[in-house]
């Protein structure tokens, strides 16, 4: 088996989605705005995704999600449970704020922390890192080394908790116990800019540099 990521930036914020794949099965992880260069990678590979996950529910994370699963209604879309009444919600999902209002169809399952998910021969654990978002998570596969962090955690910064829904001292307490105890040379695939590491980010990031 071999596993590849291949990142597809999205939209006015520039959005990565990821699409993990084996030999057989393919994952979508945040399919952003403006979702036409996903659907032609997609349809050129020749293959429609099992499975989409979404880290959290923000607009510029889930913009794709009704034209994708138009395009590919035997996808199972996986959502944070925290964050399910944000997909139908555009206060919630800051989309109507931009003048952008965001809907998306409902989640077919809702996924917590301590959930475990396959794809292929890989094991991929769901980890808490809600506080940008009241029920954000990452999604972290040991035998890989990479973790998909959405907004949770960025190369040299964390997610915005000046948002309705966000708490700063949650996100920062997710990050500590459940990024930061990766090993160093965990693979970070952030929700925006490029990817970076846990020991990067350990000893670098000025927002992690206090305690």
């Amino acid at each position: 088996m071999t596993l590849r990521i291949d990142t597809l930036v999205l939209g006015p914020f520039e959005t990565n989605c990821y699409l993990v794949r084996d030999d057989e099965r393919r994952w979508v992880v945040d399919p952003g705005m403006w979702p036409g260069p996903l659907l032609d990678f997609l349809t050129a590979a020749g293959v429609g995704p099992e499975t989409i996950l979404l880290t959290h529910g923000h607009g510029d994370h889930i913009a794709g999600l009704a034209e994708l699963v138009q395009h590919f209604p035997a996808a199972t879309v996986l959502c944070p449970a925290g964050d399910a009444d944000m997909l139908s919600d555009p206060q919630a999902n800051l989309s109507a704020p931009f003048g952008m209002p965001i809907t998306s169809p409902p989640p077919d399952k809702l996924i917590r922390p301590g959930d475990s998910l396959a794809l292929g021969e890989t094991s991929w654990a769901v980890l808490d890192t809600s506080g940008h978002t009241p029920g954000g998570v990452s999604f972290y596969c040991e035998s890989e080394g990479v973790v998909i962090t959405g907004d949770a955690l960025f190369a040299g910064s964390v997610g915005r908790t000046d948002v309705p829904g966000a708490n700063s001292g949650r996100l920062m307490a997710n990050i500590r116990q459940n990024l930061l105890s990766l090993p160093d040379d965990t693979r970070v695939l952030p929700g925006h800019g490029p990817e970076t590491t846990i020991g990067r980010e350990r000893r670098t990031n000025p927002f992690l540099s206090a305690g």
